[in-house]
């Protein structure tokens, strides 16, 4: 048996590597993974976590080579030009990596994006990719309005809310709309502070803590990710309840998050990598939502902020506390 064989997608015009395993052995897999963010990186953890759950075996029937370019996406474009297709049978892209992976058409591409992949022009929708690309996306328009629902429980005497958020993010537009609506259903003020990237997130800061505003809600996207501490830092110095969209930002001082497990998101993202490992085409594997979300809290910065929880129904409802 040939080490592949190839089928060609019905429609797409493409001719695509189907995974073939070797008669009396399995197949070694590569997997390309490239990341914006740092090693350790936990987000691989899940991913590998979810291929041992499947049955894949590092160094027997599967293989990673990661590359990473802490918050510099365009680093990557060197390292993907010269990906060697013809040795890798499946590239894996966390978050801002994926800008970069829209060169790469003759292999499949899975993503876990926490904007709209759709905006980004790597899908043709989420129901049906009709590309070489599918995956995750943690962009949810009902957790916008959710996040300034738990605030305004949290404190109800919330009138004013600074909403810090990075406009180059795909579906950014939507996000700040449903947080808006909102905002406006709740009686709140929704102080809006864009910024575009991040040579601008210091600029943006400063230009929250001058609002004046009684909390702060943060869109959860990479650039916010890195300089969670920082922010949460500043929430805490202008006595802000905070509220952010992963628990991440909650270990690193932020009062509330709430959303998806990233870690369980790139562990769910392996049944993908087996399906098209096996064959299957990516094109016509819908783009996951997450199913679950949870609800974080820190204790600390609740204290340091006066707040008393007992009097709220957010520490009953949390999904993690953090100490």
């Amino acid at each position: 048996m040939e080490r592949r064989e190839f089928i060609l997608l019905i429609g797409g015009g493409l001719v695509w590597p189907a995974i073939a395993r070797a008669q009396g052995g399995a197949k070694l897999h590569r997997i390309f993974w490239v990341s914006t963010q740092a090693e350790p990186d936990p987000f691989l953890d899940g991913f590998r976590e979810g291929m041992r759950a499947l049955g894949y075996v590092e160094g027997r029937t599967v293989t990673f080579e990661t590359h990473y370019a802490p918050e510099n996406p365009q680093a990557l474009r060197k390292i993907v030009s010269e990906l060697p297709r013809g040795d890798v049978d499946l590239v894996v892209s966390s978050g801002p990596a994926t800008r970069v992976m829209t060169a790469i058409t003759d292999v499949p591409v899975l993503f876990a994006l926490s904007g709209d992949p759709v905006a980004l022009g790597v899908v043709k929708s989420l129901a049906h990719p009709g590309t070489n690309f599918t995956g995750s996306t943690f962009l949810s328009l009902e957790l916008a309005g959710k996040r300034v629902e738990l605030l305004k429980d949290l404190y109800p005497k919330l009138r004013k809310l600074a909403v810090l958020s990075n406009t180059d993010h795909p579906g950014e537009p939507l996000e700040w709309r449903a947080t808006l609506e909102s905002c406006r259903n709740l009686g709140i003020d929704a102080a809006y502070v864009p910024f575009c990237g991040a040579r601008e997130i210091e600029n943006a800061l400063m230009a929250a803590a001058k609002v004046d505003a009684d909390a702060l809600l943060v869109f959860p996207d990479a650039v916010t990710l890195v300089h969670r501490a920082r922010i949460a830092e500043l929430a805490i110095a202008h006595r802000l309840p905070s509220m952010f969209g992963w628990s991440e930002y909650c270990d690193a001082g932020g009062l509330l998050s709430y959303g998806a497990n990233q870690r369980t998101t790139y562990f769910r993202l392996a049944t993908y990598a087996d399906r098209i490992l096996r064959g299957e085409n990516p094109s016509d594997l819908p783009v996951m939502r997450p199913e679950k979300f949870e609800l974080a809290v820190n204790l600390k910065t609740a204290r340091l902020l006066g707040i008393d929880l007992d009097v709220s129904s957010i520490l009953f409802r949390a999904s993690k506390v953090i100490s």
